[in-house]
């Protein structure tokens, strides 16, 4: 039995296939001056030809996943057609006396090296589509086929040291039916793309493909996280009836999909879907979204060369509310910064990005980029119903000036004789301490809050989520994190205003019995969760989660808090 990170649920039964690349051969012999530019001419041919390749994946992928997802290989593209790339290749062949090959496999393992020494895992991910670009190169400058993971013929569980992201877009998923790998982590691209794909899959193994020879018969199962190897009839049985078991609250679940997210006592908590493009807002019909509780658009400025033009955002806010058709859609401003840059925009090096300069931060400091976009939301506004919200906002300067520039964008569409909602309301983001604490001068000035849990705790509790280190010290049910949360939740309440979560705790099922009775109004999550959230909603008496919150919020210990919730969710059978 075998444990990895579950990346995405479900169970398989199948033979493994074991997916080894042979190892790439590169010779590192001196070149004579006059083979110079027959080395660079080798390069710049097999660069094309992987430009090529990619711009085929993503034509697959966007089919399979959408175009946000599918972006990713735009950003691909970008690194090999990078000229700072090019120059470091072309000047090492020519200074070293180097083929092409070696000098591309030294900057890349370079770019990998410097990456993989970074603490935070998202970035730490991104040293996968490095090594995938690299591997990619090498092959086309030395004529090695690139495998096609859409020809495989028979119904196989594919187990394999890595999968890149080009890799899990090829595959074929009539036949590969789960994936385990060595390496990967819950936010890597491959595991995303798997989640979108509904494929079970395990990451992180270590050592799987040293486990698993070919042809061995195995259980896949991403829900309790463990991979079998050549059960016996006994495991097979009850793996097959927990696997039926599984499927039918999948659709119990989806039934509820219709329903309303109402207490047993008449509580109405609005479910929101956490969106960042138009394919999004399909998934989010389809688990029973009743809203858009976070727009994030800072996909829409990503994978590209320049920034989107404000006719370019309008036509995709605008292609959002009409699928939505009247409801509500909460639309963040761009959230760059962090580990979230643009190949086209100078970042400065920080020691601390996400303490620098992020969010709202950039934002204010390129007004015209945040005008651009507060328009065409505006003008957005006349085909849905939108509500604006700023991240990581920490002070009530920053909204006053905010308020001002919405202000004098109003006239200017006014003169320009444009329809636009001009009631259109105001929220802001609370992910640091600062904007929970004046929370109840906030709240004079806006017309909602939205919690993002992920930030908040992360500042609060000063844990950097991404580091493994003191990852066990990251606890959303700290009482200092429950504090805030209550105490932003009451000072929109007493301005008769609403908030909501959008963090992950939005969609952890073990906490929903908490927040209902902290007073949380609104939940937004991946909207493959809203089935299971709401489904616990149904169940809960409202009056009792509200004394449960209020004996939690007397606790001071985070053990003492999961206990009380724990045997709450027991004893009214919530979970």
């Amino acid at each position: 039995m075998i444990s990895g990170i579950s990346a995405s649920p479900g169970i398989v039964f199948g033979n493994a296939l074991l997916f080894k690349e042979k190892k790439i051969k590169i010779n590192k012999k001196k070149i004579s001056k006059k083979n110079i530019l027959k080395e660079i001419k080798k390069f710049l041919k097999a660069r094309k030809k992987s430009v090529q390749q990619i711009n085929e994946i993503k034509i697959q992928a966007e089919k399979k996943f959408g175009k946000k997802k599918a972006s990713i290989f735009e950003g691909h593209i970008l690194l090999l057609e990078d000229e700072e790339l090019e120059k470091e290749i072309i000047t090492l062949i020519q200074k070293k006396l180097i083929c092409a090959e070696y000098a591309i496999e030294k900057i890349i393992q370079e770019q990998i090296t410097t990456l993989e020494k970074i603490k935070d895992e998202y970035l730490k991910n991104r040293s996968i589509d490095i090594r995938d670009i690299g591997n990619r190169l090498l092959k086309n400058i030395l004529n090695i086929k690139v495998i096609d993971l859409n020809n495989i013929k028979k119904k196989i569980i594919l187990i394999t040291n890595d999968l890149t992201p080009s890799q899990t877009a090829q595959m074929n998923l009539k036949n590969i039916i789960g994936f385990a790998t060595n390496l990967g982590g819950k936010t890597s691209h491959t595991s995303i793309m798997a989640r979108s794909l509904e494929i079970p899959a395990i990451v992180g193994i270590g050592d799987i493909t040293k486990r698993v020879k070919n042809g061995d018969f195995l259980i896949l199962d991403s829900i309790n996280n463990k991979i079998i190897i050549n059960p016996n009839k006994y495991l097979i049985k009850k793996l097959k009836i927990k696997k039926k078991i599984y499927l039918k609250q999948q659709k119990k679940l989806e039934s509820l999909k219709n329903l309303s997210a109402t207490t047993i006592d008449g509580k109405k908590i609005k479910i929101g879907s956490n969106i960042g493009n138009y394919n999004d807002v399909i998934n989010s019909k389809k688990y029973g979204s009743e809203s858009i509780g976070l727009y994030r658009t800072e996909f829409l400025f990503m994978g590209r060369d320049n920034f989107p033009t404000e006719e370019e955002q309008f036509q995709a806010y605008k292609s959002v509310a009409k699928k939505m058709k009247g409801k509500s859609i909460i639309i963040r401003t761009m959230d760059i910064g962090g580990d979230k840059n643009l190949s086209y925009m100078k970042f400065p090096k920080e020691d601390n990005p996400f303490l620098g300069w992020r969010a709202i931060r950039v934002s204010i400091d390129n007004i015209n980029v945040l005008r651009d976009q507060l328009i065409a939301i505006f003008r957005a506004s006349e085909f849905g119903k939108f509500k604006i919200m700023f991240p990581m906002i920490i002070s009530m300067e920053e909204i006053i000036y905010l308020k001002k520039e919405i202000k004098k964008i109003k006239i200017e569409l006014k003169k320009r004789k444009i329809n636009f909602d001009k009631n259109i309301k105001l929220g802001v983001m609370i992910e640091t301490p600062s904007s929970a604490i004046i929370s109840k001068h906030l709240a004079k000035e806006v017309d909602f809050f939205s919690i993002g849990t992920n930030d908040l705790t992360q500042y609060t509790l000063a844990v950097d989520r991404g580091n493994e280190n003191i990852s066990k010290l990251y606890q959303t049910m700290s009482p200092s994190i429950l504090y805030l949360i209550k105490k932003v939740i009451n000072s929109s309440h007493k301005q008769k205003k609403w908030t909501g979560i959008c963090g992950e705790l939005a969609s952890n099922k073990k906490y929903t019995s908490l927040l209902i009775g902290l007073g949380v109004d609104e939940l937004s999550m991946s909207s493959i969760s809203i089935p299971i959230i709401k489904n616990i909603i149904r169940k809960i008496n409202f009056i009792k989660a509200k004394k449960l919150a209020k004996n939690v919020l007397k606790q001071s210990t985070i053990k003492k808090v999961k206990k009380l919730i724990k045997n709450f969710n027991k004893k009214e059978g919530l979970l």
